[in-house]
């Protein structure tokens, strides 16, 4: 899907017989790194969003103790940024790689599903929001092990 001698996707080729398609390509091009920099904004604020929850748990009495649904809100905090960075590591990979990262994309729909699963509120969740919960967990588990399976295949001879 991208042309191995110059890192460009094929479906966004710089060279193109119509000057006009040339041209959205190259815009599109841009856009997707303006994602990446504003991914990069996203993530910084990410960090700072979780030092600043971090501090006011911490100085809301009794100090410097953490109860539990403080842990939980932190955890996903925590995993937004992680999330965050996934996801640039994922338009990163669409400029420069030879192939869709198919799996990483994956990987990083697990991640954001076991955020959602860290914050559930099972009280507070219908039995059928947790099914589909469950039923998307082991959907894209399913799909990761399938692709980490094909991926290691030993080689026949």
């Amino acid at each position: 899907m991208t042309d191995a001698n110059n890192g460009q996707h094929k479906e966004l080729p710089e060279e193109h017989i119509d000057p006009l398609i040339k041209h959205l390509h190259t815009v599109i091009r841009q856009c997707v790194r303006v994602l990446a920099v504003l991914m990069v904004a996203v993530i910084i604020w990410g960090i700072g969003d979780v030092l600043y929850v971090l501090y006011q748990r911490l100085i809301t009495p009794p100090m410097f103790l953490l109860n539990i649904n403080d842990i939980f809100y932190t955890f996903g905090a925590f995993m937004a940024v992680l999330i965050a960075i996934e996801i640039f590591i994922n338009i990163r990979l669409y400029l420069e790689s030879n192939d869709f990262p198919v799996k990483l994309v994956v990987a990083t729909a697990l991640m954001a599903i076991a955020r959602k699963v860290i914050v559930l509120d099972v009280e507070k969740m219908t039995p059928d929001y947790i099914f589909a919960i469950a039923f998307t967990v082991l959907a894209l588990g399913v799909t990761y092990w399938l692709l980490h399976k094909e991926h290691k295949k030993p080689e026949s001879r």
